[in-house]
């Protein structure tokens, strides 16, 4: 059976849908401004051929919330990252003189929804979840930090699995549909590169996340598992748990955009501006986010267009268009 992102994408986010409906409102777009893409018309509109949703022209349409909801992408345990994220917190908050609150989101789902429902204002998104959260939620990517990774493909080195070609009989554990280093690039990359497809010349299992990818080869409950190394090689750093000459890299790819940080399309000018000042103006140095990232010294600006160009041509070897419904 072949896996379209039609199906992926129904069952990801079918639960969005509902809970979007009740809060959907139609901008007052004129006939023929807005350039054709993959955003939720008539939803959202892209005036400037940016592929971002624009600011309703309507300011009557524009939040100004004097408390911010922010989220940071669901790696691992989200609630962990709630005093890591404290620091800038308080930084955002006296940028913007607002309130600030961590929401600890669970999935990129419940994310996505929170934001197209105008319930999460700031959020880093996953690289593989980014195009739907610009496409479906109207995220505005602003920031990175300063930092990439790369998709590996790992496995226990008393696995018996010398190469990718060993992964034929073998069960490979994927992270989530949604995930650029846990399913889509590794999806692509065996079939294309080594002929082998799921189901057919391997299983597949679902492991919710790469921190469970990781401490699942090491228990050898997975055989080989797909997984963004700026998460395992943190974790194998942090804790110890699972020690760095247990695992074997049998495939690194090319360093990929890592998470990225933005706002909803619809906050005003002048909050939306402070945000990103706020971003680009915090001090790394002492701060628990330093420690926590140690690749990464601070916030460097970006845009959809340009630095997830690479990423929606992955998305094009699946499908075509992003299905918000």
């Amino acid at each position: 059976m072949t896996v379209t992102r039609a199906t992926i994408l129904f069952v990801t986010l079918l639960g969005l849908a509902i809970a979007g409906t009740a809060c959907e409102r139609v901008h007052d777009w004129v006939d023929g401004e807005c350039h054709d893409g993959e955003l939720d018309r008539p939803r959202f509109c892209d005036r400037t051929g940016d592929l971002v949703a624009d600011r309703p022209p309507d300011p009557d349409r524009w939040l100004d919330p004097q408390t911010l909801i922010f989220a940071y992408t669901p790696v691992e345990d989200p609630s962990q990252y709630r005093d890591t994220w404290q620091e800038f917190l308080r930084h955002l908050s006296d940028h913007t003189g607002r309130e600030v609150q961590f929401f600890a989101a669970q999935s990129n789902a419940a994310q996505i929804e929170a934001m197209r429902a105008g319930r999460l204002h700031i959020a880093g998104f996953a690289t593989g979840s980014v195009p739907l959260a610009v496409n479906c939620a109207g995220f505005i990517p602003r920031v990175m930090m300063d930092m990439g990774y790369e998709m590996e493909l790992i496995t226990h080195v008393d696995s018996g699995i010398e190469s990718v070609e060993d992964v034929r009989g073998r069960t490979l554990a994927f992270t989530s549909p949604t995930s650029n280093s846990g399913y889509k690039v590794p999806r692509v990359l065996l079939e294309e590169e080594y002929g082998l497809l799921p189901d057919r010349d391997f299983d597949v299992a679902y492991s919710g996340g790469h921190d469970n990818s990781l401490i699942g080869v090491h228990r050898q409950d997975y055989d080989v598992a797909a997984v963004a190394n700026e998460v395992t090689n943190r974790m194998m750093d942090r804790d110890g748990r699972v020690p760095r000459d247990e695992i074997r890299v049998l495939y690194q790819s090319e360093t990929f955009p890592t998470t990225a940080f933005g706002t909803a399309y619809n906050l005003t000018p002048e909050l939306s501006e402070a945000i990103a000042e706020a971003f680009l103006s915090f001090d790394w140095a002492g701060t628990l986010l330093a420690t926590e990232f140690p690749d990464a010294s601070t916030f460097l600006p970006i845009t959809y267009k340009e630095h997830w160009e690479t990423i929606r041509l992955v998305d094009s070897a699946f499908e075509e268009g992003y299905s918000c419904r």
